[in-house]
């Protein structure tokens, strides 16, 4: 299990490495331009289409994808970067992760266990067998047995709290994406500019 685990992190960090690579193409073809290889707009036509794939590959890493399967005690599940599995029994820390499509929010409960191996938890499915987890390891808190850090917007996604977390998440994913993304495209611009 532990090389499987090993195998599935690596994976999992190539594959986020090659994501921030595609989000760093403007700024090297920028200095291309500036030695003359390239032409001066490269860098402008490689930023649009980098942030284009980078926002939808970024997130779609880890997410599950079928065929899935459930165990007592893991989630297995494929994924862009190949086979994960998650221990339920170990599981460390649960997000949720918002993204926004043609007006509809997404979301995908993040699960890292404690052999660092993350998994994007997206099926109805898959959230009851994590949402039992949950409660299991908090019931045997009294025994010792160390929680799951569990962030409120999630807690409220899986219906372990009021809602009320959810809609503030929602907020601030939509401003820090629609932030993160226009300065993103303003440094590319600025840079396509000179």
């Amino acid at each position: 299990m532990e090389a499987t685990a090993t195998r599935s992190v690596a994976r999992a960090r190539m594959g986020s490495g090659l994501a921030v690579t595609v989000l760093l193409l403007p700024f090297g073809g920028y200095g291309l331009a500036r030695a003359g290889v390239v032409p001066e707009g490269a860098p402008v036509a490689l930023g649009l289409l980098s942030v284009i794939a980078s926002f939808v590959l970024l997130p779609a890493l880890c997410e599950e994808r079928v065929p899935f399967r459930h165990s007592s005690s893991h989630l297995t599940a494929r994924t862009l970067t190949g086979e994960r599995s998650v221990d339920l029994n170990q599981i460390t820390t649960v997000r949720l992760l918002t993204t926004f499509s043609y007006g509809t929010a997404y979301r995908t409960l993040l699960v890292r266990d404690a052999h660092g191996v993350r998994l994007g938890i997206t099926t109805e499915r898959s959230r009851r067998k994590l949402r039992r987890a949950i409660e299991k390891a908090h019931a045997n808190a009294a025994q010792g047995v160390p929680r799951p850090r569990v962030s409120r917007a999630a807690r409220a996604h899986l219906g372990l709290a009021p809602g009320r977390g959810l809609v503030g998440h929602t907020v601030l994913a939509f401003v820090l994406l629609t932030v993160s993304g226009s300065l993103y495209v303003v440094a590319v611009l600025r840079l396509g500019g000179q």
